[in-house]
């Protein structure tokens, strides 16, 4: 059986704004190092080639970084561009090889357990990509104008990263011109009229983007 040579696209492109910080967020210190070092230690495996697209000013900062801290996770660095759209592309073209498997991370989801990129992999393998999600807890309305009503929860999914695809497909996918309706790379693929195939995340899985997120990411691992 072939073996799929894996990758994983990181993608951190955020300003401190809702942070409420000049620094951007993914180079804010968590639990003594950078949200950023964190996410790619999660993905530092034997079998793991991670690619981090920043966004081109602040390459010169997370180089100074990595010195710091003293940084020995193996990583390519690659510039990022005006969209997450085309920063993740830009991450996709910097890999030669048209076979392989591609996880899509955000730079700010620290806390992404290996269990989950495991299985993410394992099920791009098979079913051509594998998107990390979980069911809703509380209730949701949709809301019309003034008008708004309740919906079946159950039919309804939370979307996260890692998005792992097969790299032949989601590298055709991101060909297309960008769209509104992308919104998360699953929909890149959609487009292309490709079936998604969801998996289990975790509500340890947080994206950080405000200072509650920051407070919640310290308590996880804290435990």
């Amino acid at each position: 059986m072939e073996t799929f040579k894996k990758y994983a696209v990181i993608v951190a492109g955020g300003s401190g704004t809702r942070m409420k910080r000049e620094q951007p967020k993914q180079f804010i210190e968590l639990a003594g190092k950078p949200i950023l070092m964190h996410t790619l230690s999660a993905f530092n495996t034997d079998d793991i080639n991670i690619i981090l697209v920043l966004p081109k000013d602040q390459i010169s900062v997370w180089n100074e970084l990595i010195m710091k801290y003293l940084f020995d996770v193996t990583h390519k660095v690659v510039a990022g561009g005006d969209t997450r759209f085309q920063s993740v592309k830009n991450g996709l073209d910097f890999i030669e090889e048209e076979e392989g498997l591609v996880a899509i991370h955000d730079g700010v989801r620290p806390l992404i357990e290996l269990e989950i990129i495991e299985e993410s992999f394992r099920t791009a393998e098979k079913y051509g990509n594998a998107i990390t999600s979980l069911p809703l807890n509380d209730s949701i309305r949709s809301v019309d104008g003034i008008e708004n009503r309740l919906e079946d929860r159950s039919k309804f999914r939370l979307i996260q990263t890692p998005q792992t695809f097969q790299l032949n497909l989601i590298k055709e996918a991101f060909q297309q011109n960008y769209e509104t309706s992308f919104t998360d790379d699953a929909s890149v693929l959609e487009k292309r009229g490709h079936t998604i195939n969801l998996i289990q995340g975790s509500f340890q899985n947080i994206k950080i983007t405000t200072p509650e997120d920051l407070i919640i990411a310290e308590s996880f691992l804290s435990i």
